[in-house]
C-alpha cells in the first residue's frame, strides 16, 4: 500500500530501515532492541547520494552495533526497492540507477520484490504472522493488552484458523465465542448511572 510505503520514507529516498522494522515488527511480531544514542544519518535524498541505497546500508552494517538488528530486518525491505518512497512503481532510484530488488532473507532463502517477501513468509515465517495476527485480533476484540492467561485461547485461534482452511472468517468466530470476550467486563457502562424508568413508558 502506498500508504505504508510513503509512511515509512524520509521523502526524498526510501528507507529500507523503516520499512523493514514494520514488516517485522508489526506483521511477524518480533521484538527489537532500540537504536543505540548515536546512530550515523544515511544521505536525505537520494538523488544526490553517491551511492544506492543497498550499498549504504551495506557499509552501515559493517558498525557491529548495528549490524545485529538491521540484519533482521534490512533485508526484508530491499525486496522493496521496487516502490519509490510516496509508493510509486520503479525500475531506477531518483539518481537514475537500476534497481536491485533481490534479498537473502534471515535463514539464507532468497527472493525479490514484494512477491518474495509473500513467499518468504509463507515458507520460513508462517507461523509468527499466525501467531502475531491472531494476538491482535484477540487483543483488539477484548479491548485490552492480553494476559498470561490468554496463550491457551491464542493457540486455540491457530489451530482452529490451521484446520479450516485460514479463514478470516474463523478468526473472527473464535474471538466471538471465546470465554474472555462472553465475559468481559463493560468499562463504557460501568460509571453510568442506572436508567429510571418512569411509570407507564
Amino acid at each position: 500500500m502506498a500508504a505504508f510505503l510513503t509512511k515509512n520514507a524520509p521523502g526524498l529516498r526510501t528507507s529500507p530501515v523503516k520499512r523493514g522494522y514494520w514488516v517485522v515488527r508489526k506483521v511477524l511480531g518480533e521484538t527489537i532492541p532500540p537504536p543505540p544514542a548515536v546512530v550515523p544519518e544515511l544521505p536525505h535524498d537520494e538523488a544526490t547520494s553517491d551511492l544506492p541505497i543497498r550499498d549504504m546500508l551495506a557499509k552501515h552494517r559493517e558498525n557491529q552495533m548495528c549490524a545485529s538488528c538491521h540484519a533482521r530486518f534490512d533485508v526484508v525491505d530491499l525486496a522493496f526497492e521496487g516502490y519509490g518512497p510516496v509508493g510509486e512503481a520503479r525500475t531506477k532510484d531518483l539518481a537514475g540507477r537500476a534497481v536491485d530488488t533481490k534479498a537473502v532473507f534471515p535463514g539464507g532463502s532468497q527472493g525479490a520484490g514484494f512477491e518474495g517477501v509473500k513467499t518468504y513468509i509463507r515458507e520460513h515465517r508462517q507461523n509468527d504472522y499466525l501467531d502475531n495476527f491472531s494476538r491482535k485480533m484477540l487483543a483488539y476484540g477484548l479491548s485490552r493488552s492480553l494476559l498470561l492467561s490468554d496463550e491457551p485461547m491464542v493457540e486455540q485461534m491457530k489451530t482452529k484458523l490451521a484446520a479450516n482452511g485460514f479463514r478470516f472468517a474463523t478468526l473472527v468466530e473464535a474471538v466471538v465465542t471465546s470465554p474472555q470476550f462472553l465475559n468481559r467486563r463493560n468499562s463504557s457502562l460501568r460509571d453510568k448511572p442506572a436508567i429510571s424508568q418512569k411509570k407507564g413508558d
